[in-house]
């Protein structure tokens, strides 16, 4: 960006919240960047119908894809949605998971946070700057919209002239998720209903929205006693094969943005070298399989150095909770013989679902790559995050710290910007949780209570997060939470067992813990995050799992949204501050 073009946008006042933003917010960024591109994208969103296991359901896709297109972009450049929302008779909206929105924040794609919901015949536009590589994703952050198939893949590569630091000769993307026959709307109310009805295990497990439920290209693999397929190779449903060439290296990028399950990979006779979590460069390490959890992602390389007259499956299976879905599987398929071939070796099986040990002996062995940012040697401020299961009037709901998160009608972004005081509790949520509770054994009264305050964060200040996991309702269960924070990347200075107490700092990892954007704290255990609140904004901390979030398991950060300019008013044109922007275009 020359200093012709950030004078150039005070000349035109059309262009001023875009140039502005991309004057003062990246410049800094730029330097060492080759000319940034604007990639524009024009989106429908509606339902349709589609066979994504082989059975037809309705779907929510994007200009008829499902899923949605794959974004590819260079660092530093702008990406530019218009959403048109063709529903019909529901909202829209859709989260960049993993981009910091650093300056945008109304861009981040949470309704009654950053945004209100896109009205059914609206086009909102989103307009930011992709500003560091890596492999990301983007979905639904309304309701339960992800369940329903709205996702699909955000991949930034390095600038153009800059190479990653690791080879390969090609790659794949491979997006995992999960999927339901029951619709969302059926699992919402079940949700909400006394007594509960839960959703259940999903019927499928997808790659890139494909797999197979009433056949298997492997029968009686897992707990599968379906047919084997037949495809002619054009089904909605047929698997996506790797096709590969001997002796070259590949880089397989793998996000995960299933609604319930966490899965493990595993590649027949291929180790796998993990380069890359969230979007951070972590130091290379070889699994033979690997855990990942919703809101996740990771690289991988891999040499096709096996028998190159055999196939090899690929298999993914349910871990943390005890799978009723059988594996999903393709083919990596070395192009010497048909992809049609069938290996002749069996599948790769998935760890018990119910091994921690070997969950956590993989989490654990994620470190930052040498020379990548190293935290803060202190925090300024520590939240104590209780994840429970609760009921409130007879309802089952997740909490935290004993509050069940609920939305308000006006996004927080709006609201605090503005300082309205009636549209959200303006009492501090509680920090803490009594030094009396034991997460073994839990006190015997579950009730719990609704709110939506806000933690209000000081600008620049490190925080320390410890979140500690409890109780399910049913006795002796604890479950897996993937935790996401928005607007930040955060390091993760340790995991351990029991309940946290002061003398865990010790073992801190403060010399190289990797920086992630989502973690995961395992039954009846801690996972301790320190980040710097350096990018002002109303943001989301969230536990992944879908129908957790809708439950309350939830929390949200205001961060200096004082210093945020230039919202523009289609993002706030709902709830209390609607009639504030009547004939304004952009807000101070």
């Amino acid at each position: 960006m020359s200093t012709f073009s950030c004078s150039l946008a005070k000349s035109r006042p059309r262009m001023v919240l875009f140039l502005t933003l991309w004057c003062s917010v990246t410049l800094s960024m730029m330097v060492g960047w080759s000319e940034a591109k604007a990639r524009h994208l024009k989106w429908d969103v509606e339902y349709m119908y589609w066979s994504p296991d082989c059975e037809e359901r309705v779907v929510m896709g994007i200009n008829g894809q499902f899923p949605g297109p794959t974004i590819r972009a260079h660092v530093g450049d702008i990406i530019h949605v218009d959403l048109t929302n063709k529903l019909g008779t529901e909202g829209v909206v859709i989260h960049w998971h993993g981009i910091r929105q650093l300056g945008t924040p109304w861009a981040d794609g949470t309704a009654s946070i950053s945004q209100c919901p896109i009205n059914p015949g609206q086009t909102f536009t989103y307009r930011f700057v992709v500003d560091k590589a890596g492999t990301y994703f983007y979905h639904g952050h309304y309701g339960m919209q992800r369940s329903a198939g709205l996702y699909g893949s955000l991949i930034v590569d390095v600038p153009e002239g800059e190479h990653e630091p690791f080879h390969y000769d090609g790659e794949f993307n491979l997006l995992f998720s999960d999927w339901w026959h029951q619709s969302v709307h059926e699992q919402e109310v079940g949700l909400h209903s006394k007594p509960l009805r839960w959703i259940g295990e999903p019927q499928t497990l997808l790659m890139n929205g494909r797999g197979q439920y009433n056949c298997s290209l492997l029968p009686n693999f897992g707990n599968s006693s379906s047919t084997q397929c037949k495809f002619k190779g054009n089904e909605q449903c047929a698997p996506q094969v790797l096709r590969v060439l001997p002796n070259k290296t590949y880089r397989l990028r793998l996000a995960s943005t299933t609604a319930l399950a966490s899965l493990n990979i595993a590649i027949g006779k291929h180790k796998m070298i993990v380069v890359e979590a969230d979007g951070n460069y972590v130091q290379p390490f070889a699994v033979e399989d690997l855990d990942i959890y919703s809101g996740e992602s990771y690289s991988v390389v891999i040499k096709t150095d096996q028998n190159p007259n055999q196939n090899y499956w690929i298999s993914v299976g349910v871990r943390g909770r005890q799978p009723k879905t059988p594996p999903a599987l393709t083919i990596l398929n070395y192009k010497k013989i048909p992809s049609s071939k069938l290996p002749s070796i069996s599948p790769p099986i998935t760890p018990a679902w119910n091994d921690y040990n070997h969950s956590k002996s993989f989490t654990k062995s994620i470190f930052s790559l040498m020379g990548s940012p190293t935290p803060p040697a202190s925090y300024d401020r520590r939240l104590l995050f209780l994840n429970t299961q609760n009921r409130i009037d007879g309802y089952i709901k997740w909490s935290i710290n004993n509050v069940s998160f609920v939305f308000p009608p006006t996004p927080y972004l709006g609201s605090v910007k503005f300082g309205l005081k009636n549209v959200f509790d303006q009492s501090s949520p509680p920090e803490d949780f009594p030094a009396s509770y034991d997460i073994m054994s839990p006190p015997a009264n579950p009730n719990s209570n609704t709110g939506n305050g806000v933690y209000k964060i000081d600008y620049n200040t490190t925080v320390d997060i410890i979140l500690q996991n409890a109780n399910a309702l049913a006795a002796n269960t604890s479950e897996i939470h993937p935790w996401h924070l928005h607007g930040h990347d955060f390091w993760v200075l340790g995991y351990g067992e029991g309940k946290f107490t002061k003398g865990d700092e010790a073992n801190f990892n403060l010399k190289n813990p990797p920086l992630r954007n989502t973690v995961v704290i395992f039954p009846y255990g801690w996972t301790a995050l320190r980040f710097v609140a350096d990018n002002p904004g109303a943001w989301p901390f969230h536990c992944h799992i879908e129908p957790h979030l809708h439950m309350g398991m939830g929390v949200v950060l205001s961060l200096a949204v004082d210093k945020v300019k230039g919202i523009p008013t289609d993002a706030l044109a709902c709830g209390h501050t609607a009639d504030m922007f009547l004939k304004k275009k952009y807000l101070p």
